[in-house]
């Protein structure tokens, strides 16, 4: 018969020395927040063990923000802890709200706020939970600096945590400490869970007290201290932002992505990168982002939630916001493509160019000075420079529809609602606020007027 496995999130901290008006839990981590990464990796783990999703999510202060960021997560669920007097009371709360909590065999608990833990610690803790047949383990860690850890105190059998407020002396001299990632047999912890007290300095419940010594419990060791490091402080929240940027930056490199200078690359956790693909430094890669393979990234953009296709090339000091660009395309530089825009195969978007909510078909050039706002531009249309979509009424925003193979001449505007056909010219200079049909030619503008001689009226001289 196989094994049953529930997971516990502790996520009912306020945080009060990260000074965010957001919950601990919800504190920005590389893009995601903190919360994201112990939901992600417990999926890992679930799915490497062949097992159904059971994360159960304990939440506390301002409980709706946190319920809201998780319903976008499948078979996660949240329990409310009344009131945060321990961690203790956090699991207390958890099998008093998850009606099947008891029938899991095994109990995983970790924390919200440790975003460096992965899939594979989870795996070699349940190893040596198995491997020494105890009824609960605990991750520990030695570390120079144990200063707020929980101490552990090893016994002939069994073992003890004793947290920081409650060390004498001498056990603060302890380095190995808690790592607070335990796994335990569900069946153990209901036997003692009512067994819990608040005699300690804190007045709180604390888990840790299932450990005690002349119990069958145990600990596993890591070597590497720095994945269990936990935000409490703001200094802590910028470690693990770095530490996040620079693992996904590494997974990218062995991927064959090539950075110019990775530590001067702002990379989210999520942001995806194909192979053959060179990112030059200072440029901001956000959430959402998948850019493809053989792609050039030129100093100094910000990508934020933006598809990109194969072999493009983004120059300078673009911002690309929520858009879908295709292959080949060149952008930039000081290129803005606002929300919304579609930009096809071997399109060019050129200096100092804004696009919002508008679709550029395949070969399209916009190159110079110009805004297009709320359009269609058909195939292998060329837009001049200085161009202009006048879509805003003042009340409302109206759509600019041009065709393929269209040439729009510079200094050009179009009065939205206006619609251009196929192979139209219009030249440069020129006004458009009445439709153009297939291959019509449209020029909107006053005739030259030459006064011979009348210059020296209007130049001025010193």
């Amino acid at each position: 018969m196989s094994e049953s496995f529930s997971s516990v999130i502790l996520a009912a901290g306020e945080g009060k020395r990260l000074n965010m008006e957001v919950p601990k839990p919800l504190a920005p981590a590389a893009g995601l927040k903190l919360i994201d990464f112990p939901i992600r990796e417990l999926k890992k783990f679930s799915k490497n063990l062949n097992l159904k999703d059971n994360i159960s999510c304990v939440v506390g202060h301002k409980r709706e923000l946190v319920e809201e960021h998780i319903s976008q997560y499948e078979n996660v669920n949240t329990v409310l802890q009344e009131k945060q007097i321990g961690t203790g009371d956090a699991v207390k709360s958890y099998f008093l709200g998850v009606k099947d909590a008891k029938d899991y065999d095994f109990t995983l608990i970790t924390c919200a706020d440790t975003p460096l833990i992965r899939e594979s610690h989870f795996q070699k803790l349940f190893s040596c939970l198995k491997d020494t047949k105890a009824d609960a383990v605990v991750a520990t860690f030695k570390t120079t600096n144990p200063t707020g850890y929980g101490r552990i105190v090893i016994g002939d059998k069994g073992l003890k945590i004793i947290e920081e407020k409650d060390a004498n002396t001498q056990q603060k001299t302890i380095k190995i400490v808690n790592s607070g990632l335990y796994i335990f047999k569900t069946s153990y912890i209901l036997d003692h869970l009512d067994s819990l007290n608040t005699n300690n300095q804190s007045g709180e419940l604390y888990l840790t007290d299932l450990f005690q010594q002349g119990r069958n419990v145990t600990s596993c060791e890591f070597e590497d201290d720095g994945s269990f490091l936990g935000v409490n402080n703001p200094d802590q929240l910028d470690k693990v932002n770095t530490i996040l940027r620079k693992e996904r930056a590494a997974q990218l490199q062995n991927d064959g992505v090539y950075f110019v200078e990775s530590r001067h690359t702002y990379l989210d956790y999520d942001v995806e990168i194909g192979r053959g693909t060179t990112v030059y430094p200072n440029n901001f890669i956000q959430s959402g982002t998948k850019i493809g393979e053989k792609c050039i990234l030129l100093p100094g953009s910000v990508i934020k939630n933006t598809i990109i296709g194969k072999q493009t090339t983004i120059k300078p000091y673009c911002i690309l916001e929520d858009s879908r660009l295709g292959d080949n395309v060149t952008i930039g530089p000081f290129a803005h493509l606002r929300p919304d825009s579609i930009v096809k195969d071997e399109c060019k978007i050129g200096n100092f160019v804004e696009i919002k909510k508008t679709r550029l078909d395949k070969g399209v050039k916009v190159s110079h000075l110009s805004y297009v706002g709320d359009a269609e531009i058909g195939e292998d249309s060329n837009i001049g420079c200085g161009f202009i979509t006048c879509n805003y009424d003042g009340a409302n925003k109206h759509k600019t529809t041009i065709g393929k193979g269209c040439f729009i001449g510079s200094d050009s505007q179009m009065i939205a609602p206006v619609k251009i056909g196929d192979e139209a010219y219009v030249a440069s200079g020129s006004t458009i606020n009445k439709d153009i049909p297939d291959g019509g030619f449209a020029i909107a503008r006053e005739r030259q007027v030459t006064k011979e001689g009348l210059a020296k009226k209007f130049l001025k001289k010193k």
